[in-house]
């Protein structure tokens, strides 16, 4: 066989063989299932264009396994994209693109367009009500207001581990997260409103910075935005076992946003022994530590 010519495993199935297997891929037995599926995983991505289709079905069976490996196929697309992502970008990465990138590497199927409009609709509101002129105080009660009074985001105390903590897709349709995925939120929406506030990646916790010539103000996003001093920012790190160091309440760059939230969900998956997934996040924190 030439150099030039194609394996087995590279050839496109022809029409008897897709209907072949389609017929075994809503078999009842398991076993034969996997293998199916493995024997169309291992055609590669073109397997997934004529999948699409039955995506649909009218059939639950077919229509569910199908997309299972649609979706693996655009998982493992979204993994590559991610990667590349953050091995070509430096310190001062767009984390709302890395956080929205990294979404997709667990739901593939979502928009990054309509979130970001989502977040844009979230400002336009608050640009509307806020007064910049007022004490920053004021203004960030305005914000704390609309996020969790209005659009009833909270810190999810009761699951404090579950992994759609972290991905800021669900964070934003459940209206739930962590204390660094409510920070980011934060941050993104302060953002398109021009206001100076930072993230700020204490030990064991996450909060945000507004920082002004005059003022600045430390907000925990987790705790419906309570507003803190410096001095109660302190005492919540002697509180909590850890030696004041005044790097701990500096801002931290967005690529290491970024990597906490990776950090995260590896020792999130990790803890839930889920290895497959604890193994994807060590490639993503690896390549963000370049």
């Amino acid at each position: 066989m030439s150099a030039s010519a194609a394996s087995p495993k590279q050839l496109a199935f022809n029409e008897s063989q897709k209907r072949a297997l389609l017929t075994l891929l809503t078999d009842d037995d398991l076993e034969v299932y996997y293998s199916i599926r493995n024997t169309i995983v291992e055609q590669g991505a073109g397997a997934r264009d004529w999948l699409k289709d039955h995506a649909l079905s009218s059939d639950p069976v077919l229509r569910r396994r199908s997309q299972e490996i649609v979706d693996h196929f655009e998982r493992r697309d979204a993994d590559n994209s991610f990667l590349i992502f953050c091995l070509k970008n430096g310190e001062d990465l767009d984390v709302e693109r890395g956080a929205w990138l990294l979404s997709k590497t667990q739901y593939p199927q979502i928009n990054i367009s309509a979130y970001h409009a989502l977040l844009d609709s979230y400002a336009g509101d608050l640009k509307d009500r806020i007064d910049f002129g007022a004490r920053p105080d004021r203004i960030l009660a305005t914000i704390n207001y609309y996020i969790y009074q209005e659009q009833k985001f909270l810190g999810n105390v009761k699951d404090y581990y579950d992994p759609d903590n972290s991905y800021l897709s669900m964070v934003v349709d459940r209206k739930m997260g962590n204390p660094i995925s409510l920070s980011l939120l934060y941050i993104l929406v302060a953002r398109r409103l021009h206001l100076p506030v930072a993230g700020i990646g204490m030990p064991g916790h996450f909060i945000c910075r507004f920082q002004s010539s005059r003022e600045e103000i430390y907000i925990d996003p987790f705790r419906k935005g309570k507003l803190m001093t410096k001095g109660e920012c302190m005492k919540i790190l002697i509180h909590s076992g850890h030696d004041y160091h005044e790097g701990f309440l500096s801002p931290v760059t967005p690529r290491q946003i970024l990597k906490r939230m990776c950090s995260n969900l590896h020792h999130t998956y990790t803890t839930h022994d889920m290895a497959d997934e604890a193994m994807r996040l060590q490639r993503y924190m690896v390549a963000l530590s370049k």
